[in-house]
């Protein structure tokens, strides 16, 4: 199994995302080639190949994703889920095997079914509840199946600088600040535990991975600490002193079409612990002056 330095050429895909931007930035001395869907479809088999063929990465990490949760519980939006986040992930791990390159790959709390209250280890039964959650753990399972040299990162709740992709959306930080520009009052759903994670601190923790002693497998990073949505949000307005009215309200009060793991805390076992999801927090909206 793989354990070692990193090595250049690093191909960052999903560039233009939240994630993708941190990552360019944490790789920044070790000049990474960033890549968006623009520049390579990984749903292209042929392409990735031919990509993977004239550029010779060593790393290839992918923080390119379908995170349309609600969406994806349709067939349209299931079908892309799935090319996005398994078939993609799949045809990055043949191809990087193919040529001895090593991939790191993203995937989701939302894998767990969120009925263990004591969170969930790397090495826990998944249980996917939604079709999201399906098309995730699919990837999982096709990337490992390479048995390449292979990381599965499970993160969660990220927020950080908006990503500039067309697929991007707005972390639940900015929504929640831009809520209240709008009103005093917000309900805010008191339920579903896990971990928020600042997308700089996921992106050093992605380096500490390849760079450290680490073999091939799952890892969970996530700031420490959880929180329901309702929580998250008291936070933030302790920390920008805003006087905002909360209501916890309950997940019915806001029905969705995809099933939310009730509880889905990441219980990270191998890698060092992050910084508390509040000082990250805190790091992000010192950001936003």
């Amino acid at each position: 199994l793989f354990t070692g330095m990193i090595t250049a050429p690093i191909l960052i895909l999903g560039g233009n995302g939240m994630l993708g931007q941190d990552l360019s930035r944490a790789f920044l001395d070790q000049q990474p080639i960033v890549w968006d869907r623009e520049e390579l479809d990984i749903t292209d088999a042929e392409a990735v190949n031919a990509a993977f063929a004239k550029l010779q990465p060593r790393t290839i990490i992918n923080a390119a994703a379908y995170n349309l949760v609600d969406k994806a519980e349709e067939d349209a939006g299931f079908a892309i889920a799935m090319a996005v986040n398994a078939t993609g992930p799949a045809h990055l791990a043949r191809a990087a095997k193919a040529i001895g390159a090593t991939v790191v790959h993203y995937s989701t709390d939302y894998v767990f079914d969120g009925l263990n209250t004591n969170g969930y280890t790397e090495d826990d039964a998944p249980n996917p509840q939604s079709r999201y959650a399906q098309s995730k753990r699919a990837g999982e399972e096709a990337v490992l199946a390479e048995g390449g040299n292979t990381y599965i990162i499970r993160t969660c709740r990220l927020f950080g600088q908006p990503g500039i992709a067309d697929g991007s959306k707005q972390s639940f930080v900015d929504l929640m600040l831009s809520i209240a520009k709008q009103r005093n009052t917000i309900n805010v759903v008191d339920e579903e535990v896990a971990s928020p994670t600042y997308t700089v601190d996921l992106a050093h923790h992605t380096r500490l991975l390849l760079e450290g002693d680490y073999r091939s497998g799952i890892y969970h990073a996530t700031n420490s600490g959880a929180c329901t949505w309702y929580e998250f949000a008291q936070e933030i307005f302790r920390q920008t002193k805003q006087t905002v009215t909360l209501n916890p309200v309950p997940a019915s009060a806001f029905p969705r079409p995809a099933q939310r793991p009730a509880y889905s805390a990441l219980r990270n076992t191998k890698l060092p612990a992050m910084r508390s999801w509040q000082d990250a927090l805190a790091a992000y909206l010192a950001t936003r002056v």
